[in-house]
């Protein structure tokens, strides 16, 4: 199963219990200036499930207020978005530029950068919440704001997607073996960016930069879901994408590659990753590479050493040996 943090608050003394969670929480998510009537004896319960660079964790605990200051930013700030899932309660967030009331089934969206107080309610709060590095969903900071405190429903559409996956993630993480983490970060991280992406278009007013940004998460979030697709190439994203391969070149003009290097840098990561990974040891190596889109595996190996400098079959060994 995936390896899992558990804190209880019973297992802490009553007079250590908020102490030690606002320390967790510190760990998990930021530091944070928390507030609670119920510090005396707080109860709270918390599960985290690391995934790598993702973060998956649920949290049962009373009301309390969670302040994230600009000095608290400048100290520590990991660069990541937070979005949460309210199961049970309600409450509020507040920013400079937007205040936001929540209630059960809504998703809240975060920064670890942006200064905000959150104010939650009821007799017991719980949310299933996802960490996702900004590296993985690069936006400017303009563009970042406007996502940060969107009111999103997790009952309909991409809200429910991602809502879906993380309920059924941390119910049963018995499910998944550890050598999963990395699948289940590649699977969760298109989530958020169609998330992004839906949220940024909904907009008529937007200006066109914007625009453009949400489809380029859009078209990247396509991407990682079809990389097993051997005939995946700009043309035919965007025939897909109803866009000339011209105007498709121009949006990645500000990633660090072109589209076709961008595939085939995330097809030899992923090849990487289950060629490491001790369950698939008996699976060909050209079986790997077919399954990332590469159905040729002399040019598999060719991109493999070109990128990494060794071959699949020495990269498989070394990092086989290694783990044992």
């Amino acid at each position: 199963m995936l390896d899992e943090m558990v804190f209880r608050s019973e297992d802490v003394s009553a007079a250590d219990r908020f102490d030690y969670w606002s320390e967790l929480l510190g760990r998990t998510h930021a530091p944070m200036e928390l507030r609670s009537d119920h510090a005396d004896d707080f109860r709270a319960s918390q599960r985290v499930l690391d995934l790598g660079a993702v973060t998956v964790w649920s949290a049962t605990f009373q009301p309390l207020v969670f302040r994230r200051t600009p000095k608290l930013i400048r100290q520590s700030d990991p660069e990541a978005y937070h979005l949460s899932l309210v199961v049970r309660g309600s409450g509020s967030g507040v920013w400079r530029h937007r205040e936001t009331e929540y209630k059960p089934y809504d998703l809240f969206i975060n920064s670890s950068s942006l200064p905000n107080d959150v104010y939650s309610a009821g007799d017991s709060v719980q949310t299933v919440a996802l960490e996702v590095p900004k590296a993985l969903l690069p936006l400017p900071r303009d563009i970042a704001g406007r996502i940060v405190g969107a009111p999103v429903s997790a009952r309909e559409g991409m809200g429910a997607l991602l809502a879906q996956f993380l309920t059924q993630l941390i119910a049963d993480p018995a499910a998944y073996e550890p050598s999963d983490r990395p699948r289940l970060a590649t699977v969760v991280t298109p989530l958020v960016a169609a998330l992004f992406a839906h949220l940024l278009e909904a907009g008529d007013c937007l200006p066109p930069e914007t625009h453009q940004r949400a489809l380029t998460l859009r078209i990247q979030a396509f991407i990682r879901e079809h990389l097993h697709d051997p005939h995946l190439t700009p043309s035919t994203i965007a025939a897909v994408h109803h866009i000339s391969t011209s105007y498709l070149h121009r949006l990645f003009q500000d990633e660090d590659a072109t589209v076709a290097a961008w595939i085939r840098r995330l097809r030899l990561e992923a090849a990487r990753r289950d060629l490491a990974d001790p369950a698939l040891r008996t699976i060909p190596i050209h079986a790997i590479a077919a399954r990332w889109g590469f159905p040729r595996a002399a040019d598999f190996s060719r991109a493999h050493r070109a990128a990494y400098g060794t071959t699949p079959k020495d990269h498989r060994h070394q990092a086989l040996h290694h783990g044992e």
